[in-house]
């Protein structure tokens, strides 16, 4: 699920993630277990921002800490310029943890509070040895946070002295400390007010011009997607349904979760959003504890047929670059 014309930097390939269920005191068994992510594939080039989209529980923050080995993935591989990361252990992964950062979503929780603002982004740069010198490392903790729209007097401020957006780009210029190529963002505007989003979101794109940035963008506002990601991938109960670049899916989703999904998206247009009929999708979400068997949006799917019940429809490729996880698209 790559363009032709572009090279992978990350290669995922039926990535399973599931987490065990455990009853008893003395003795703990396993009863069950949450297919948090269940057989998701997909790749993200140099220089691209890939959009990871779907609704709360469907296992995006989930793939992107398997892909940060922040979680040990249960199956599949995570193959990372060229080296399965998969299975390596915790000490193996210290060097890749220069290449691979991430920016998590609450600015707040994410910073520890007993330090300062300059002592937080140094702290990988001294822990890696990227800047054992002191003297040059706070020149490089004000310089990144200039680079990230920040006074360089910050430094000497704690995290609760600031706002939430102030925070973020504490978060993201501690990312930048370590000279990464490979971030992944889960969901790191959904907690700011809309006008600080839209400063934190070009801020992103921005830096990925200037440093040759690879994103992997978590969310769930499908209008922020549409304004930073090249491709789309489109998720529901732990598996991807449908991945295109951002215009084609948006201007012609052929998935019914992926056309429900963008439905649901308000039209900045009182006239406009007063005629819109808009049909939600029927039923609850299933638990990944026990999904449905088949096409796991079968139960909710207003197209389903008998079949869908039965098998697992495989992603195939519709048009070029275009893949969809459904039997009856294309069928007239």
């Amino acid at each position: 699920m790559t363009p032709t014309d572009a090279r992978p930097l990350l290669e995922v390939k039926g990535l399973r993630m599931h987490f065990p269920i455990t009853e008893g005191v003395m003795t703990r068994r396993t009863v069950g277990e949450v297919k948090a992510v269940d057989g998701v594939s997909f790749s993200v080039a140099r220089g691209e921002t890939l959009g990871l989209v779907g609704e709360s529980g469907c296992g995006k923050t989930t793939t992107g800490r398997c892909i940060l080995r922040l979680e040990t993935p249960t199956a599949g591989s995570i193959v990372y310029d060229g080296v399965d990361i998969a299975g390596l252990s915790q000490k193996q992964m210290v060097a890749l943890r220069q290449r691979i950062q991430v920016i998590f979503q609450d600015p707040f929780s994410s910073l520890n509070p007993r330090m300062k603002i300059g002592q937080i982004i140094a702290e990988p740069m001294k822990v890696h040895g990227i800047e054992p010198d002191a003297a040059k490392r706070q020149a490089r903790v004000r310089e990144l946070l200039t680079i990230c729209g920040l006074n360089a007097r910050f430094a000497d401020r704690y995290p609760h002295e600031m706002s939430g957006g102030q925070r973020q780009r504490v978060g993201i210029a501690r990312a930048l400390a370590m000279n990464p190529e490979f971030i992944v963002c889960d969901e790191p505007v959904s907690a700011l007010d809309v006008s600080i989003q839209a400063q934190v979101i070009n801020l992103l794109e921005d830096l990925r011009e200037r440093f040759g940035l690879t994103y992997l963008f978590i969310a769930h506002d499908l209008s922020v997607v549409r304004h930073l990601c090249q491709r789309v991938a489109v998720m529901y109960l732990g598996r991807i349904v449908e991945l295109a670049d951002s215009d084609t899916l948006f201007d012609n989703p052929q998935h019914p979760y992926t056309k429900a999904l963008l439905a649901a998206v308000p039209v900045p247009d009182p006239l406009i959003e007063q005629g819109r009929v808009f049909r939600p999708v029927q039923g609850e979400v299933p638990s990944p504890i026990n999904p449905p068997s088949g096409c796991v949006f079968h139960p909710r799917c207003p197209i389903a047929v008998e079949s869908c019940k039965q098998s697992r429809p495989e992603s195939r490729e519709i048009q070029p670059g275009h893949f969809v996880a459904c039997t009856q698209v294309g069928l007239s």
